[in-house]
Order: structure tokens, then sequence, then C-alpha cells
């Protein structure tokens, strides 16, 4: 079976005895466990934390050879414009 995203993306769903054998092989397995809808609801979604509600995200277009420059110097890049810019304001 097939499903489709909201983006568009097609998913291909096992089959009624695709999806048995996949839950036979967890339940042969002694390492491991079928995942419980209340452990399931417990799970944290991966990703990037929460900004701190202090920043707000634009976009902004700077020369390429300044841009440059400043990832040149390491990680940290962004904070440094932006103390530059605190330090002109």
């Amino acid at each position: 079976m097939q499903i489709k995203s909201k983006s568009g993306r097609v998913f291909n769903l096992p089959s009624d005895e695709e999806d048995a054998r996949i839950r036979a092989g967890i339940a042969a397995d002694p390492d491991t466990h079928e995942v419980s809808d209340a452990e399931f609801a417990l799970m944290r979604r991966p990703g990037r934390p929460l900004g701190s509600g202090t920043k707000t995200q634009i976009t902004l277009r700077i020369d390429t050879d300044v841009l440059e420059k400043f990832k040149a110097s390491g990680d940290g890049w962004q904070t440094r414009i932006n103390e530059v810019l605190r330090a002109h304001a």
C-alpha cells in the first residue's frame, strides 16, 4: 500500500504479510521489543532545539567576501556577526 504525505512524498507501507514477518522478527530478537503506544507517546521527536526566544530569524544578504571571512574564523561566525552588528547599533 502507498500513502502520500502533505508534501507529496510517497511512502510504500508493508503488506499485512510483510508486517507479520517484521513483527515475528522483532518478537524473536531478545535484544529488542515492539514499542507500546504508551512508550511511543513518551518519545521525543528529534530535531533542532527551541530557540531562546530572544532572537528573530531573518534573511539577510551579505557580500560574499564578508561572509567568507566570518565563516573562515570557525564555529560561532553567526554569533560574531551579531556582536559586530550590536556594537555598531
